[in-house]
Formats: structure tokens, C-alpha cells, sequence
């Protein structure tokens, strides 16, 4: 069965609760090996806080790049099906042939960084028309007071958050934006058993 994705304990480790989210929404937990959880929280939580305290910084893209790395090598082990693939700068898109919006469509996840009163990572699981599904590993209980920014509660398992993909695209520091195309991150995930290729579906290839 799949988990109710989670929400981070701290204020920091935000990444580290974004990739556990992406490993438990693309894999029953019977699937899951320890391993993988091990080696999240041991690669993660890698930046240090003004005050020289480590993890009060949270995660840095060069981590989550080695962590993407790492996943990509361990499902090659034959462990889990699972791949990886580190994007950044321009790649990080919603454009029609843009790799994010096709992991999207394709049944993947993506981590992705962007801006929330400070740099934040949250989990990008579906595309509904203009609209991103995400969930957001920061616990809220009150309402946004922008009503396009829309609270869910009825698909713990998948998102919390619908989000104009317009918001996401802005290329300044905004709520839910990507910001600036040269600090751009997202690390794409695939369950290499339930993605969809043109060899599985017809549908994929229109």
C-alpha cells in the first residue's frame, strides 16, 4: 500500500522529506528498502546555519544532485526500479516538450526547488491543465488569502496543494516560483515499472 506522504519535523529538512515523499508516492511500502531511506537522510541536511549548527541551513543543490546521482546508481543495483535524473538552470521548465512537464505526465514525480519565504522543496506529482499538483512538506492550517493558491486535503497519498503552473514560472522570488533561471533545480523520479513509455501505451505516443 502507499503511505500519506508526510510533512517535515524541523524547519529545515524540507529536501530530505520531499524525497522520501517522491520514493513512498512512486512505491507500494512493501517495496521500499531501508537503504534508500538511510542514504536520504544521510546525504541531505548538508548546509550549516549562521550560527555553525549543520542541517540549520537545510539542503544544498550540489546534495541533491549527488543524491539523484546515488538513486539513479542504487535502482541499477536492481534493489528498487527505480531512476533519477538532476535537472537545473534552463532545463527546470513547464514548456510543452520540457523534461518536467513529460516526467509529469509519464507517471514520475519531481523534488523541486522553489522559493517560500526562502528556498523550499516540495513534491511535484501531476499536471491538471495549467495546474501543478504538488505537495508541500510545510504544514499549514489556514487557508491562503490568494484563492488560486488551492488547499487539498482529500489525496494525502499524491498532493496538497494545487498551483497555477504560471506561479512556477515566474523567474522572480516569489511564492511557489522557480525563480531565477540560473538557480533552477529538480530532481525527476521514475518507478521504472509503472512509467509510461511509447513501448507500453498508445496514449503516451499521441
Amino acid at each position: 500500500m502507499n503511505n500519506p506522504l508526510r510533512y517535515q519535523m524541523t524547519e529545515y529538512d524540507c529536501g530530505p522529506t520531499s524525497m522520501l515523499n517522491a520514493v513512498s508516492y512512486l512505491f507500494q511500502r512493501e517495496e521500499i528498502p531501508p537503504e534508500i531511506v538511510r542514504s536520504i537522510m544521510l546525504y541531505c541536511l548538508d548546509c550549516f546555519g549562521a550560527d555553525g549548527a549543520c542541517g540549520k541551513c537545510g539542503t544544498s543543490c550540489t546534495a541533491m544532485m549527488f543524491l539523484s546521482n546515488w538513486i539513479n546508481s542504487f535502482g541499477q543495483t536492481g534493489h528498487l526500479p527505480i531512476s533519477s535524473q538532476h535537472l537545473s538552470g534552463r532545463e527546470v521548465n513547464f514548456s510543452q516538450n520540457g523534461q518536467l512537464r513529460d516526467a509529469l505526465r509519464r507517471g514520475g514525480a519531481a523534488v523541486a526547488r522553489v522559493d517560500f519565504e526562502g528556498w523550499h522543496y516540495v513534491l511535484l506529482t501531476h499536471i491538471q491543465g495549467d495546474k501543478v499538483c504538488l505537495f508541500d512538506p510545510y504544514y499549514r492550517a489556514e487557508p491562503f488569502s490568494d484563492s488560486a493558491l488551492q488547499m487539498v486535503a482529500d489525496h494525502p497519498a499524491e498532493y496538497n496543494r494545487i498551483v497555477p503552473i504560471r506561479y512556477l514560472e515566474k523567474d522572480v522570488r516569489n511564492v511557489y516560483a522557480f525563480g531565477p533561471v540560473e538557480g533552477r533545480e529538480a530532481v525527476l523520479l521514475f518507478n521504472e515499472k509503472t512509467v509510461l513509455t511509447a513501448d507500453k501505451t498508445v496514449e503516451y505516443i499521441i
